[in-house]
């Protein structure tokens, strides 16, 4: 059987050689624990310092800036909930500012705000993504305890201007984070170039395993951590380091900062091969947001007439592996909420597919997916058309 194509880098890419070395060593004989004195528990902490030290490097921060977490979802909270807890201690206001458009795991974590006695303020955003910036100060103005806007959207690609927003936080003194999951592999992020405070970053997008990540912080005196028990990492984020995976992280992120230069235009090129085809092939077809800034490993495609869950599974039987956007929402009869806050129709939002493309990625897994995309489109209207007749 021929292999299926894989175009889901965005959802989890596969774990890298050179990652999985790594790691190897850690799970076996450097099997020590990081804070035991002993020698096989330096030799664990030096291999965890070490990893902190890459990915330190690989967005220009401090090494002493990098808290390991379990991955995105927890280093989105943390920085969340634990800026609206730090906020409330200082006798601020508990409020979490976060685009529209954000991963489920920062409106959920805003929203949890509630819960401890704060609130949460979605901004608008523009047909093409954008956060709307008269939204942005008017929230300003309530001198919240965090603003969240994701460097690229994980449905879109769509990126944000960071730089702006970053500096206007700065100059109303709000702590500003960004989730930076989608943005690492093909972008440059530098933690200095900009007032950033909080970025979130995600093992498995980068060819680390699932179960990793990190957030960096610019001072630890902006959070109040979630998680209460031993010193480890300041005591903001306690526990048992996940020593392998820190390892297999900074390998990861020393590997695309590398490949980065080469691997952005490669990908970029595809990516156009594919929409050029698809609209070919299905000229009602939609690329979401093609005229705005976007990375080049993402295509958002919305197709009137057909449902994404039946688009999913015509394009899997006919051997290409996709998704309707962000994995945590997989399965959701709903339509995406980026679409809906980018003002798309419900009709049309309720049939799109998201391909991601990534360093396995090839010329013939773009024309395997051209080729299949017509026919998912063809059997999925007819799948809605039956219902509806």
């Amino acid at each position: 059987m021929t292999e299926p194509a894989y175009l889901d880098h965005a959802a989890s890419a596969p774990v890298r050689a050179e990652v999985r070395d790594a790691m190897l060593p850690l799970l076996g004989e450097l099997h020590g624990n990081p804070s035991s004195a002993h020698a096989a528990g330096r030799a664990a902490k030096t291999a965890l310092e070490r990893a902190r030290r890459e990915v330190a490097a690989a967005v220009h921060a401090d090494p002493a800036q990098v808290f390991f977490t379990s991955g995105g979802t927890e280093a989105d909270n943390l920085a969340v909930l634990g800026a609206v807890l730090a906020a409330r201690r200082n006798g601020r206001a508990p409020i979490a500012v976060v685009s529209a458009v954000e991963h489920k795991a920062v409106l959920a974590a805003a929203h949890a705000a509630a819960s401890l006695g704060g609130t949460d303020v979605v901004l608008p955003v523009t047909t093409s993504g954008a956060v709307e910036m008269a939204s942005l100060d008017e929230a300003l103005a309530q001198h919240p305890a965090v603003v969240s806007v994701m460097w690229v959207n994980n449905e879109t690609g769509v990126t944000a201007d960071i730089a702006a927003l970053a500096f206007r936080c700065a100059a109303a003194d709000v702590p500003f984070h960004s989730d930076a999951v989608q943005a690492l592999r093909y972008l440059r992020v530098p933690f200095t170039d900009a007032p950033l405070d909080l970025l979130t970053i995600s093992g498995h997008k980068l060819g680390a395993p699932k179960g990793i990540g990190a957030l960096v912080v610019r001072s630890r005196a902006l959070l109040e951590p979630l998680v209460h028990g031993g010193a480890q990492q300041f005591a903001l984020r306690p526990g048992t380091e996940n020593v392998a995976g820190a390892v297999g992280l900074g390998v990861a992120m020393r590997i695309a900062a590398a490949e980065r230069m080469s691997e952005a235009p490669r990908l970029a090129a595809l990516r156009d091969a594919l929409e050029r085809q698809v609209l070919a092939a299905v000229p009602d077809a939609q690329i979401v947001a093609a005229e705005a800034p976007r990375v080049p490993h993402i295509s958002a495609i919305v197709v009137p007439g057909a449902d994404t869950a039946a688009l999913l599974m015509h394009l899997d039987r006919l051997g290409i592996c996709a998704s309707g956007g962000s994995a945590c929402t997989t399965g959701s009869p709903e339509p995406s909420h980026v679409l809906q806050a980018m003002g798309l129709p419900r009709e049309l939002s309720l049939g799109f597919v998201r391909f991601s493309l990534g360093r396995e990625t090839t010329a013939a897994d773009i024309a395997a997916a051209a080729a299949a995309f017509p026919e998912a489109v063809a059997r999925a209207r007819r799948s809605a058309g039956a219902l509806h007749g």
